[in-house]
């Protein structure tokens, strides 16, 4: 009896130890695949946030293949307009660069002298304790240049770039194109005869709340982002269209997005304002973006889509450090996936039907 117990321990040890090794090199090959895998595993995710908008056109009687080179074209404008239009607030940034240095001065110059201070101290103690110690004062660390990106570098970097944009490209038209057939060879190869049309079904379940969830997010923080606008050009601040259009995208990336745009903000009210105005942008969008996070989100997404936020913050981690702002944007909606996928977020089932009173 004794002897079975053990074997069977030993053998869930194995088994565990097993699929730690193979999550271990799972990760590994991830990792080192970055170049490939992040861009394919966001073209996936675009192509399930795109479904709906593909199924709409194919039921329009549109081709499949016209419709997966719109979905293409349409991705690939709304990229291009990001980029064209972060340009010119990174340019704004560096050329405030000075004037923000120069604000802040002053700060910086009492933190040294506070830190300049301790170290005088801590030397003071030292010297007491033990004189041999401080007999040669060591010489003051020498500042290193900050070298800036070449052309050489950009022209090096570029085909990098270019590879990793075919890849999504190819990916996602050929996701959006053969979407259908994936799924029902998904359904036939992982599944037997009486389940593949329940897998399918989740399959195609988990397609529609991902997307929808993307849906609703995407307006929500376009909300936010036109609310964030506005509220900057009250203020005062400059170009405050991008800037909200700056907030609509980093509120994609939860947490970690909105704080590193208080902080962007911060750098831009310093350049762009004087005294205590300088910390208004930020202020106002920690309200906004508290007002978003705490009760429009939660009322519009809905409980039956609510993720423990402790799993959506370690995946959210997990994916940036694994592929950087690629896997924060796709950790999310992969995260809802394969929990609607295994049934751990159901949709809210019909409300059975009373008994019929019996006749009297």
């Amino acid at each position: 009896m004794f002897g079975g117990m053990t074997l069977d321990k030993t053998t869930r040890l194995s088994q565990l130890s097993l699929i730690a090794l193979g999550a271990i090199a799972l990760i590994a090959a991830m990792d080192l695949a970055e170049e490939i895998l992040a861009p394919l595993t966001l073209a996936l995710v675009t192509g399930v946030v795109l479904s709906p908008l593909s199924d709409y056109w194919e039921g329009r009687g549109l081709s499949t293949v016209w419709g997966a080179l719109l979905g293409l074209a349409i991705t690939l404008t709304l990229i291009g307009a990001l980029v064209l239009a972060f340009q010119p607030v990174i340019m704004q940034l560096v050329e405030q660069a000075p004037k923000v240095w120069s604000d802040m001065r002053e700060v910086v110059e009492a933190i040294r002298g506070l830190m300049r201070g301790l170290s005088d101290v801590t030397e003071n103690v030292a010297s007491v304790v033990t004189p041999e110690a401080n007999a040669a004062p060591a010489a003051p660390p020498t500042q290193e240049a900050i070298e800036l990106p070449t052309v050489t570098d950009a022209l090096m970097v570029a085909p990098a770039i270019l590879s990793q944009i075919l890849i999504f490209s190819g990916a996602l038209f050929f996701f959006l194109l053969t979407r259908t057939e994936i799924y029902d060879w998904v359904s036939l190869r992982l599944s037997d005869r009486g389940g593949r049309a329940r897998l399918a079904l989740r399959l195609r379940r988990a397609d529609r709340n991902v997307s929808r969830y993307f849906s609703t997010i995407t307006l929500i923080n376009a909300g936010l982002g036109a609310i964030t606008a506005g509220v900057l050009q009250v203020i005062g601040v400059s170009d405050a269209m991008i800037w909200g259009l700056v907030a609509f995208v980093a509120n994609f990336v939860v947490y970690l997005g909105p704080a590193a745009f208080v902080i962007i903000l911060l750098f831009m009210g310093v350049a762009q304002f004087d005294g205590s105005l300088s910390l208004a942008p930020a202020a106002a969008f920690v309200v906004l973006n508290t007002i978003e996070g705490q009760f429009v989100t939660p009322t519009l997404v809905g409980r039956n889509m609510s993720v423990n936020p402790l799993l959506v913050f370690l995946s959210l981690i997990f994916g940036l450090w694994l592929w950087g702002p690629i896997g924060g944007i796709v950790a999310i909606p992969l995260l809802l996936w394969v929990l609607v996928l295994n049934d751990v977020i159901a949709e809210r089932p019909e409300p059975a039907p009373a008994p019929a009173e019996p006749a009297a």
